[in-house]
């Protein structure tokens, strides 16, 4: 049958405000995610059971975390949000939802082709009904959006170890990738961007009037996420003949492995032959940047992603850098060429020239207000002059209620921000009545960095990140012959004929 959802504690007492063990305003940020799970699959004819904690008045568990969940108290009843999307409660008294509950036999008669986990808390009831599941035998899914817990450094680890030693699928957020209209420019037509010998080779082919029909196939060096294939499609759309030619994709935005065929072409390789350098070259960079963007996301477990690396590439590839950290799951970018190509406007605060210029951060601010679009989001840089935080509250005040963010960005010589810095700095924003005022972070962020201030628990509505994108290492695409006229064939150490790939779509 279809799948099966299990939602693991989505409880009052986990869930609501008061009780002993409330898991935060994070858990409840999840309720419109697993919402939104919950309708999509009840359309495709998913069971839900929705296993809830539900406790003696003298449980052993009560010994490492307070009295909760007792029978019959409020704490046991499922959150109001889900009550609208129709399934089984099935009350436990354990960590795993397997464990002294009817759900194993519920399953065994469902016989389901997967079971979705989802809820609180990820590093305890979560993780350990996952291991029972796959122990069982069970392919299981976990959507990351969808699970979280009040310790974020145990929540990292349980969805790690949930991937690489359980086998559990973590299914991450989609995302909407950037619709772009690609017109590949005459130099790379022309073949001036082309090492030499392929010009050159297709040259000869031609006098000696030999153009067979000519399999190739591209596959990377290392795993990542796959980018540039539609401006790759583009160029092969204007020079491949329409009456003889095959194209085979993966997706824009779809990971692979390493030594995955990635494109298959398959036409007269006249047609083709210059352009491997170019169609090489804007997948090896493209997906490199992609893949960097996607460390970041992940790391950043749902907390927007903005790509400021713009001022570390040539200015030639600034667009397709930017439009790359996109499609590996940026929400924004720095530079308006990047935001055109990803169909966005572009996100900026404020530089340190225009504060030290001004003089204050308050007074730059005040005229970035007054000269600026009211869409574009007033954010306030605040580490010029004066201690990050009482810039920030100053700030705030002289805006009178105007100001949306404020952005710190202490340089390495000043000890780089911390978690302490953002905690302080929301503290007295709250304090003082700002709390609608995001805090953003900048400044060597890396993925490392991202995880130190999710497992710290710092408040941070935004992070911004610049070299760890653009500075990326390419991820090397090779390209190899592997039949032609139908016969199979390859160079030594490569095997020859057709590569199987089930996952590559036809495209041309």
């Amino acid at each position: 049958m279809a799948k099966v959802i299990l939602v693991i504690d989505m409880v009052r007492g986990f869930l609501e405000e008061g009780y002993p063990l409330y898991c935060g305003a994070k858990a409840r940020g999840i309720i419109p995610n697993i919402q939104k799970l919950l309708e999509q699959e009840s359309r495709q004819g998913a069971k839900i059971f929705y296993l809830c904690d539900y406790h003696t008045p003298n449980d052993p568990e009560f010994k490492l975390f307070p009295p909760h969940c007792i029978e019959g108290s409020p704490e046991t009843e499922l959150i109001p949000e889900l009550s609208q999307h129709f399934g089984e409660i099935i009350p436990k008294r354990h960590y795993s939802a397997f464990y002294d509950t009817p759900l194993e036999e519920k399953l065994r008669e469902l016989n389901p082709e997967a079971i979705v986990v989802c809820g609180v808390c990820t590093d305890i009831c979560v993780v350990h009904t996952v291991a029972d599941a796959r122990n069982r035998g069970y392919q299981v899914e976990v959507p990351i959006n969808c699970v979280t817990s009040f310790d974020e450094k145990a929540h990292s680890f349980a969805l790690d170890h949930m991937e690489k030693v359980l086998g559990a699928k973590l299914i991450r957020p989609t995302i909407n990738l950037p619709k772009t209209k690609f017109e590949p420019p005459d130099s790379w037509l022309s073949g001036e961007t082309a090492d030499i010998y392929f010009p050159r080779t297709v040259e000869i082919l031609k006098k000696e009037g030999i153009n067979p029909v000519a399999t190739m196939e591209v596959f990377p060096r290392r795993a990542g996420m796959l980018c540039g294939i539609e401006e790759v499609k583009a160029l092969l759309g204007k020079v491949l003949p329409e009456d003889n030619r095959e194209v085979w994709a993966l997706s824009e935005g779809e990971s692979f492995d390493r030594k995955e065929v990635v494109l298959r072409i398959k036409a007269p390789y006249q047609s083709y032959g210059t352009y491997e350098t170019t169609y090489l070259g804007i997948l090896s960079h493209c997906s490199g940047w992609a893949s960097a963007a996607r460390e970041c996301v992940d790391a950043a477990q749902g907390i927007p992603v903005i790509s400021f690396g713009a001022r570390h590439v040539h200015p030639s590839v600034v667009g397709v850098m930017e439009y790359s950290a996109i499609v590996g799951g940026c929400s924004g970018c720095a530079s308006t060429v990047g935001a055109n190509l990803a169909s966005m406007k572009p996100t900026g605060t404020i530089p340190h020239a225009l504060i030290i210029i001004m003089g204050s951060t308050a007074q730059a601010t005040i005229s970035f207000d007054k000269y600026m679009p009211p869409e574009v989001p007033r954010i306030a840089l605040v580490d010029t002059f004066e201690d990050e935080v009482r810039e920030s509250v100053t700030v705030a005040k002289v805006m009178q209620g105007r100001l949306q963010g404020v952005r710190l960005d202490t340089p390495s010589e000043r000890g780089r921000v911390t978690t302490d810095l953002v905690k302080e700095t929301r503290a007295w924003l709250d304090l003082e009545g700002f709390k609608e005022v995001k805090i953003v972070v900048s400044g060597g962020l890396d993925p490392e960095r991202i995880r130190y201030f999710i497992s710290e628990g710092a408040p941070i509505d935004i992070f911004a990140l610049g070299s760890y994108i653009s500075d990326t290492k390419p991820i090397d695409f090779t390209a190899d012959l592997h039949e032609v006229e139908g016969r199979p064939i390859a160079k030594r150490g490569r095997m020859p004929g057709i590569t199987p790939n089930p996952r590559l779509k036809r495209v041309m």
